[in-house]
């Protein structure tokens, strides 16, 4: 089967163009019929190119000198969206030069840019931002929103759980995902209204290509009970930093634990095996990639200090998406429910 081609903005991320065309050239090794639209300054991307023979083959370069910066306010980057790397890569993707965009730029001017751009599927209030996470179990957990909306209503939440569901089927294989919303515990009465009022509209959902468990809270969402775990951008965003966190400070202490005595250092050899396991697990350029779903077409966000093996599990996303039209399932399941009923802000 034939793919699209993908959208890279190779000047996005902490390093810009050599990581960005390496990890586009990673995904290429492994999936050798990926083609790309390389959009950035024509001279590094063909002295990065120069390092990856037969990617030159797979690849057409969109010169352009300008790059959206990692502080940029997204109302400027908006007004420079026609001259910048980010910008003319979503755009391809509007024009249908592309079927998808991976960039590892700013945050919320990829939003405000794709948004704009690509607008929001008809029946859907707004996008949201999905990643993978990892779990304790057999596939990782799909988590939305984490930063696209601060404040969300039942409306909102019904649809990301939706969305969520369509992208956990693609991922994970399973026919109906097991959905819950995030909560400060997992009885019926906890929660804002507009939690509550999502979790009934779920429960009576008929129709619906998922099994909706109820609640789960922050200390439970890596456990691998659910398949997606669904709250507002605000929320979300304070929970993967803090995940975030704690993994680091996991592999911190363990690195400063066996590096303490002579005693350590030779345990740390012994138990060598399980500490790569732990560090694979916890290595976020393993599950690289988030996602803005809702859109009329596939816009994925790398991590900006991602390497190349980041990078190429980001490409592999987009690809994943386009090969299983995200859209269309996100669309159809869309048509299964009325959110109408919940009202919307």
């Amino acid at each position: 089967m034939s793919l699209p081609r993908i959208a890279v903005d190779a000047m996005g991320g902490d390093e810009g163009v050599r990581v960005m065309v390496e990890g586009a050239a990673l995904a290429r090794r492994r999936h050798d019929r990926f083609k790309f639209l390389l959009v950035g300054d024509e001279t590094k991307i063909r002295a990065a190119l120069a390092n990856h023979p037969g990617m030159s083959e797979a690849s057409e370069i969109l010169h352009c000198e300008d790059v959206v910066a990692g502080d940029e306010k997204p109302s400027r980057a908006l007004r420079r969206a026609k001259t910048t790397s980010m910008g003319l890569a979503v755009d391809a993707v509007k024009r249908g030069e592309a079927g998808a965009a991976v960039s590892a730029g700013n945050t919320g001017a990829l939003m405000a840019m794709s948004k704009l751009a690509l607008r929001t599927m008809p029946g859907l209030d707004r996008p949201a931002l999905a990643a993978l996470l990892p779990t304790l179990g057999d596939n990782d957990v799909i988590m939305l929103d984490l930063g696209a909306n601060r404040e969300c209503d039942a409306r909102n939440l019904v649809q990301f759980a939706i969305m969520g569901a369509a992208y956990s089927r693609i991922v994970t294989g399973r026919e109906r995902p097991r959905v819950r919303l995030l909560n400060i515990g997992t009885e019926e009465t906890k929660g804002t209204e507009d939690i509550q009022a999502a979790a009934d509209r779920l429960r009576t959902a008929g129709g619906l290509a998922m099994d909706f468990e109820g609640y789960v809270e922050a200390d439970k969402i890596n456990r691998g009970e659910c398949d997606v775990v669904v709250c507002d951008g605000f929320s979300g965003n304070i929970a993967l930093k803090a995940i975030e966190g704690a993994a680091r400070f996991v592999t911190d202490l363990l690195r400063s634990a066996f590096s303490s005595s002579f005693r350590s250092k030779v345990g740390f050899l012994v138990s060598r095996p399980a500490t790569e396991l732990l560090k694979h697990h916890l290595d976020p350029n393993n599950h690289n990639g988030a996602v803005f779903l809702g859109l009329n077409g596939v816009v994925v966000k790398s991590h900006g200090s991602a390497n190349a093996k980041g990078v190429a599990n980001a490409v592999e996303v987009a690809a994943r998406l386009l090969e299983d039209d995200i859209t269309n399932r996100i669309a159809k399941d869309l048509g299964a429910i009325d959110t109408g009923s919940l009202g919307a802000k």
